[in-house]
């Protein structure tokens, strides 16, 4: 099975891990503090924060930034439904955006000035597929409101220009991202204050660790404010330093792989688009295609899996999940749910070989004129 995603994980890892198991000291220590520092810096960050999950990190932030009740938060609908989610549990209330286009899949800024009211404090943008949205124009909207820019940057590690030009990014490390660290996230905020609040709110609230006071002199500890229990342990972390060391190397495959498929696709399947098409930088996260309006979807997965290729779909809707459904009945984003009726993600990942993507494309076109 040519599978969507797969992780690549080796021998380096399994010493790392075995490193930390022989060190004794298996949760928020050294390893978490020096992931933290390599991924800034990689990223052209100040600092960072790591958490246990990119949903903790956007929960963190809202918290942060001071959102909750009775606030308003711009949200797209077409993205992975932790970034709603997180807005619910800082108790603020979610408006769904639209996206710009087919081809630009990101949310719309004139939809989004027009669902701003009073009551709007934030806005958090999403970098989907790995495409950084446009900064300039998203931060020119936040601050003229006065609303903090939240980015979802869970689909962005590695990218050429670094995401983090809102107030906060946050990133993922789950198992299907370009590096992983099986669960995991890591938080950037332009205010130093605003990090400070996120490392401490990350581990209940209290103002000294366990490994601060192992080494130092405070006995005990206090708590200034709400926290969670949202830390990294020392195993994520020591993964993650051995897969940011390749991070760079994978996502220029990526991007090999996906011209290749832009080439092959404008070839044998014509009628078939890859949104994107004006070039922006990347980490080349998914491979998402446009079928055809007459094409039915179920059925081209159906035959693409029987071929052996896996496929898959980035997003459903939020808006049109039972459960939200059943809180906003009125929403309605004909530009998200067309292309969210009409995508396909294909396989995209640093161990596919050209050869595989020759087939997956042939594959494609056999199943859209059988």
């Amino acid at each position: 099975m040519l599978r969507v995603v797969e992780a690549n994980l080796g021998e380096d890892e399994k010493l790392a891990l075995a490193k930390v198991v022989d060190s004794g000291w298996i949760t928020m220590g050294d390893q978490v503090r020096a992931f933290e520092r390599a991924f800034a810096e990689e990223h052209g960050a100040v600092d960072a924060v790591a958490v246990s999950s990119c949903t903790a990190g956007l929960h963190l932030a809202m918290q942060a930034l001071e959102i909750g009740p009775g606030d308003e938060v711009l949200v797209p609908s077409l993205t992975f439904v932790a970034t709603v989610n997180s807005v619910l549990y800082a108790g603020a209330n979610p408006v769904f955006v639209d996206i710009v286009s087919l081809d630009e899949p990101h949310m719309c800024c004139a939809d989004a000035a027009a669902k701003c009211t009073a009551r709007t404090k934030a806005v958090v943008v999403m970098h989907y597929g790995g495409y950084l949205l446009d900064g300039d124009l998203w931060h020119h909207f936040a601050r003229t409101r006065g609303l903090h820019l939240i980015e979802d940057a869970a689909h962005a590690a590695g990218l050429d220009r670094p995401a983090g030009f809102g107030h906060a990014a946050v990133f993922s490390f789950f198992g299907n991202k370009n590096m992983t660290t099986g669960e995991g996230g890591m938080v950037f905020a332009r205010d130093q204050d605003v990090l400070d609040k996120v490392k401490q709110m990350r581990s209940h609230g209290m103002t000294s660790l366990t490994l601060q006071r192992l080494y130092g002199p405070t006995l005990t500890y206090d708590v200034t404010m709400l926290g969670y229990n949202y830390r990294m342990d020392e195993l994520r972390a020591a993964i993650g330093l051995v897969q940011l060391r390749n991070l760079k190397a994978w996502n220029e495959k990526r991007e090999k792989l996906t011209g290749l498929y832009r080439r092959l696709l404008h070839i044998q399947c014509p009628d078939v688009s890859v949104p994107f098409s004006i070039s922006r930088p990347s980490s080349y996260h998914i491979l998402p295609v446009i079928l055809p309006e007459s094409a039915d979807r179920q059925r081209v997965a159906d035959r693409m899996r029987d071929a052996g290729i896996q496929t898959s779909v980035h997003y459903p809707p939020i808006h049109r999940f039972s459960w939200y459904q059943s809180r906003f009945p009125s929403v309605r984003l004909p530009r998200t749910e067309e292309f969210c009726r009409r995508e396909l993600t294909l396989p995209l990942h640093p161990k596919l070989k050209e050869r595989d993507v020759e087939t997956v494309v042939c594959v494609l076109a056999e199943a859209l004129s059988g």
